[in-house]
């Protein structure tokens, strides 16, 4: 199998009136798709930083943000296959009852996925299809066209459910509806965070940022599916796993602080 070199990373630049604690989730999981080469940590003076690995298996870093303006940067290299994500259409839906009891809370509602209130919805829709492969991409289809993409249309508070209903959103409220209607099938789905290249597909002519997609448990294993771009990619870095947005903060500040700027790069490099 072939492989591709993509540096990614991204810097944080806040500005504290007393000293901050924060934490940040950006680092990369090291994969069987992901190969983690090298990576670093570039903080002002004084700012040691923490390692820690959270209840899903998350890679973090706790930060003493200082008074006044500090800066924060990760920067890593990887490796990743020449390939798309995996597919499979004969891929069957797991019964409720032979969910591998740890994937159990992949099934339930959370904060920005209230599979409850959407499940008599999310059956109308799309319950008398096969409980298979195809469903979830037809779930992905449905949201994809459901939402248009518009920064700034939902807030950090903002359901699967707001949106649904605004019918606007970024790349993280596609997911939120897309984990929330598979969820209210009984679909065992987790929301992922991570670093997105542009590989092989035509640059996106916004800034870099972040990118939300979701993995979904089909005949005894993960696949991954992406309501925003609604299309197989090459080069997902993946940062961490959870229930929603809730467990994958980039940023988390135990006070106050203003972000005076964020950074992300995601960019392929000669091997």
């Amino acid at each position: 199998m072939t492989s591709r070199k993509i540096r990614v990373g991204c810097e944080f630049v806040h500005v504290a009136s007393v000293p901050t604690p924060a934490v940040y989730n950006v680092q990369v999981l090291d994969t069987p798709r992901v190969n983690l080469l090298q990576e670093s940590w570039l903080n002002d003076a004084g700012m040691d930083v923490e390692q820690f690995t959270d209840l899903y298996a998350n890679r973090g870093v706790r930060v003493m943000l200082p008074n006044g303006e500090s800066l924060s940067k990760y920067d890593a290299l990887v490796e990743v296959p020449d390939e798309l994500d995996e597919a499979d259409s004969g891929a069957m839906q797991c019964a409720p009852e032979d969910i591998p009891g740890e994937y159990l809370v992949y099934t339930l509602p959370s904060r920005y996925c209230p599979s409850d209130v959407m499940r008599r919805h999310a059956w109308k829709l799309f319950g008398n299809k096969p409980a298979n492969y195809d469903r979830v991409q037809d779930i992905c289809d449905y949201v994809n066209g459901h939402l248009t993409f518009q920064y700034g249309s939902s807030e950090a508070t903002s359901t699967a459910l707001d949106v649904y209903v605004s019918g606007y959103g970024v790349c993280r409220d596609f997911t939120h509806l897309g984990v929330t209607l598979m969820r209210a099938l009984n679909i065992p789905t987790r929301y992922v965070f991570g670093y997105l290249p542009d590989m092989d597909v035509p640059p996106d002519p916004a800034p870099m940022d972040f990118a939300a997609w979701l993995e979904v448990y089909l005949d005894g294993r993960w696949f991954t599916f992406d309501p925003r771009n609604n299309a197989r990619r090459k080069g997902r870095v993946l940062i961490s796993r959870g229930r929603d947005a809730a467990d994958v903060a980039m940023a988390t500040t135990f006070g106050a602080p203003w972000l005076k700027r964020m950074t992300v790069f995601a960019d392929e490099v000669a091997s």
